[in-house]
């Protein structure tokens, strides 16, 4: 994501990244070489005092939570750090599939955080998490599900920034602050359930002879067409450039798919939303993630798990 961002901003804007890898960081500075300057910033609080913009995509709740909300480093502690020096005009966008919990409470953060700052200040926190794995990244063709409390006057703002990072018809306002984690979730809850009913399927074909090549041909062209079989089918050989083809190495790991699941049943129950696939789902992606023949792969392994297993 950053490189393509790197990559389509004016060459004398300085982009500031920020990771817990200094591999990382050192191969960005080797993959951007010569497209505009690159500098680190060391924590939320560095960031939010040098950058008007603050995009982030952390991994889980806790992250979240110390990167925005941390009295010391914090992206709010810098925000106050700064109000001394007159009106503070900030957008702060977190791009991390997250539980809801968390970004509402981020958001009444920096709500209570504007009220405190000077007259004419303007500080703003979006979420807008991403679809599309880690091949979308590369080929900046993300889709992005936004949720802004502003959306008149910070939807054109978000979607420009965005752009760079994916496609433009597929950056999306989704409601306010939280609606984009929730179509996020609610989107992740769909694929999870339809890799393992298309795998389940294609298994069944496999293992009463069929060619799986022309057994996913008949599916695209009839009710049974999904993305996963269209566009990342869990059979080995029959797609190339997919996770299947290379012993399903790099794509949506099978332990983050358990983790959206989970994220998917509580945004139900929040809801008061009854569901009957979810259960069941998780508990086949929690057997597959606790086998060492599975774990780390990409969560269309799935199939393998299935295809290896007996049948009850």
């Amino acid at each position: 994501m950053a490189i393509n961002l790197r990559k389509k901003l004016p060459q004398e804007t300085t982009l500031y990244i920020s990771d817990i890898s200094e591999a990382v960081i050192e191969k960005f500075y080797q993959e951007t070489a010569g497209q505009g300057p690159v500098a680190v910033a060391a924590t939320g609080l560095h960031a939010v005092q040098v950058a008007d913009i603050v995009i982030t995509m952390l991994p889980d709740s806790p992250a979240v939570k110390s990167v925005y909300l941390d009295s010391g480093t914090g992206i709010l502690a810098g925000v106050s750090a700064i109000a001394c020096k007159g009106p503070v005009k900030k957008l702060l966008i977190e791009c991390g599939t997250i539980e809801r919990a968390t970004i509402d409470k981020v958001s009444a953060a920096v709500e209570t955080c504007a009220q405190s700052l000077p007259a004419g200040s303007n500080i703003d926190f979006s979420d807008a998490p991403v679809s599309g794995g880690p091949m979308g990244a590369q080929a900046g063709t993300l889709a992005f599900m936004v949720g802004t409390n502003n959306p008149e006057a910070r939807f054109p703002q978000i979607k420009n920034i965005l752009k760079p990072m994916g496609k433009e018809s597929s950056i999306f306002l989704c409601g306010p602050v939280g609606a984009g984690v929730s179509f996020k979730v609610i989107n992740n809850y769909i694929s999870a359930i339809t890799s393992l009913a298309s795998s389940e399927a294609l298994n069944m074909g496999v293992k009463l002879g069929y060619d799986p090549k022309t057994l996913t041909q008949v599916i695209n062209a009839s009710g049974g067409q999904n993305w996963v079989v269209s566009h990342s089918n869990p059979v080995p050989g029959v797609q190339e450039n997919v996770p299947s083809s290379r012993d399903y190495e790099g794509g949506f790991r099978i332990e983050l798919c358990k983790k959206v699941l989970e994220m998917g049943i509580e945004l139900a129950e929040q809801a008061g939303a009854r569901t009957v696939l979810d259960k069941p789902t998780l508990a086949a992606f929690e057997e597959a993630a606790a086998d060492d023949r599975y774990k780390g792969k990409d969560a269309r392994v799935v199939y393998k798990w299935l295809s290896e297993s007996r049948s009850t």
